[in-house]
């Protein structure tokens, strides 16, 4: 018969321990190389043989498994059983009906109490009260469903559990067996097949936490069993512990001196010989830790926050030391590192120091860094390698802030916070003498700005002033363009007009018309010039003796300016 429980149980490493003489070698471990004394390892396939007695294994009478045909098949198969061993079979004979009776509809099975050993029915119908023989020392239990989880009637235990599900179940000699993504038909003979709990492996209740980090390490379910003790005293017992680990996180299980580590995943715990050593977390973890008072060498007591970073590869070295969490094993090495370093430094060379961290281990070129210079060359060191012991990886250390006591450390407090306020005050005074210097560089550069300001407002008056000017030059240039070619095109028209005129002037033949005309034109001059002008030929005799009057009045004059400039 084929194990039904402890198919998902798997081992995370291969070291697990027992009592030894001898101190063999621990295999995937780089820190170390041997394990404490008195213990050794045991292999992966002893796993479900250490945190189960797994009793389904065993050859039971009238246990029938559940398989593919489902629950009706194992009945049968139970009945056969219980007919070849001379008992009383648990499927009825009766036949049903389509008329009257008891009803037993597709998907039930009916149940019959026959003088106190169980009658199932399995065929559908109806099943009649009549004759009285067939009813006779016989008794109807009601009907139960084919799907139902657990069926308990008269000895007979019917248990069928779905993906998740885990039944746990007490044999008639009190062996304790889980039924996982299966089932079984039972008739118990003496005592009692007993289902104590079907649990979800899913959603187990109590969630499990650590305390410091708050880190959900894994949720668990304990099965607890009333048993008497006595005649009138009852109590509880577990008998199973079921376990829920998350990715990344594993499990400690202790048997006697023997140690097994259980990884991730859906587990249970039946073997009355193995418990529970703890849950821990694989993945990386960080925490402040406050250290007891330490005394330096002038005796000054200070106290130190440590920030620590780890992360836990090997459990199962850390749960053989005797620790049941990371932080209790660096808790302890830390302080006995930092009660060594601290006790060999002065007070003044401490107080120099405000913190050490990877931003500030880099540079040992300062004096006053003794401190931090004796926990980077040791405290990191000897952590390092303590916490390897412990399958611990230290990833950081760093001491982010520490608190001096005593009169000495209160009178240094005082001067350091009279400096502090020194600086703070010079400081403020820097600050302010900033601020106004960027006061007046703002002013400066207001000005400046409105000086760019005023100059390019000069520049756009001075650039419309004269493309004003020019708009006016070039307006007058057009006007008096427009007016010349006004005066040429009136003068060609009044030529035009005249020539015209002259042409039809010459036109005429008929001598009272030129007669006429002549008249009109002396007409038009004497009325030009006025009635008392004189118009005097320049061509005919008039016009010659004109001349000659005019250079004998000129030549008289002449002779008067000459005696004049003389006397």
């Amino acid at each position: 018969m084929t194990s039904n429980f402890g198919d998902n149980s798997t081992v995370v490493g291969d070291a697990t321990y027992k009592r030894h003489d001898e101190s063999p070698t621990l295999k995937g471990s780089d820190g170390y190389k041997q394990a404490p004394q008195g213990f050794k390892t045991s292999n992966k396939s002893r796993l479900n043989e250490f945190t189960t007695v797994d009793y389904t294994i065993e050859e039971r009478p009238f246990f029938i498994p559940i398989g593919k045909d489902g629950v009706i098949a194992a009945l049968e198969k139970l009945d056969r059983q219980l007919q070849e061993s001379g008992r009383t079979r648990v499927l009825s004979k009766k036949k049903p009906t389509d008329w009257t009776g008891k009803e037993v509809v597709p998907g039930q099975l009916g149940l019959i109490n026959h003088g106190g050993s169980p009658k199932v029915l399995t065929k559908p119908g109806r099943y009649p009260g009549f004759p009285l023989r067939n009813w006779w020392a016989r008794s109807w239990c009601g009907t139960k469903g084919l799907s139902d989880t657990v069926i308990d009637f008269q000895g007979l235990t019917v248990v069928q559990v779905s993906q998740n599900q885990a039944a746990v179940v007490s044999d008639p000699q009190n062996h304790i067996f889980v039924i996982k993504n299966s089932g079984f038909v039972a008739y118990a003979i003496e005592g009692t097949y007993d289902v104590l709990s079907i649990v979800d492996q899913t959603h187990l209740p109590t969630v499990i936490k650590d305390k410091l980090t708050g880190i959900v390490l894994g949720s668990t379910h304990e099965v607890r069993m009333n048993s008497k003790v006595g005649r009138d005293q009852q109590k509880e017992y577990v008998v199973a512990t079921f376990l829920n680990i998350p990715a990344s996180n594993c499990a400690i299980l202790q048997r006697g001196d023997e140690l097994e580590l259980l990884g991730a995943g859906q587990s249970v715990i039946t073997n009355p010989s193995v418990t529970l050593r703890g849950l821990y977390t694989l993945g990386e973890n960080q925490l402040e830790m406050p250290t007891k008072d330490i005394f330096t060498r002038d005796q000054v007591p200070v106290s130190l926050t440590i920030y620590l970073k780890w992360q836990l590869t090997e459990p199962l070295k850390l749960t053989t030391h005797g620790y049941n969490t990371p932080y209790d094993a660096l808790r302890d090495k830390t302080q006995s590192i930092l009660t060594q370093i601290v006790a060999h430094l002065d007070y003044s060379s401490m107080v120099k120091q405000r913190s050490i961290g990877p931003d500030n281990m880099e540079d040992g070129s300062d004096p006053s860094s003794a401190f931090l210079d004796a926990l980077r060359t040791r405290a990191m060191d000897d952590m390092h390698e303590a916490a390897l012991e412990y399958g611990i990886i230290l990833k950081d250390l760093a001491v982010i802030d520490r608190q001096f006591k005593g009169e000495i450390a209160a009178t240094m407090d005082k001067l350091t916070t009279r400096a502090l306020q020194a600086q703070v005050e010079a400081a403020n005074v820097d600050r302010e003498n900033s601020n106004k210097v960027k006061q007046e560089e703002g002013a400066l550069s207001v000005a400046r700005i409105k000086a760019q300001s005023e100059n390019t407002k000069a520049d756009t008056e001075a650039y419309r002033v004269i493309a004003a000017a020019k708009a006016q030059a070039q307006r007058l240039r057009i006007e008096a363009e427009a007016q010349a070619e006004a005066t040429r095109m009136a003068a060609e028209a009044e030529a035009q007009a005249i020539r015209m005129k002259a042409k039809a002037d010459a036109e005429v033949v008929d001598q009272f018309a030129r007669e006429m005309e002549l008249r009109r034109t002396e007409v038009a001059r004497v009325k030009a010039f006025g009635s008392r002008a004189v118009f005097v030929p320049t061509e005919t005799a008039g016009s010659q003796m004109g001349n000659a009057m005019a250079m004998g009045m000129a030549a008289s004059m002449g002779a008067r300016d000459d005696r004049a400039n003389h006397s």
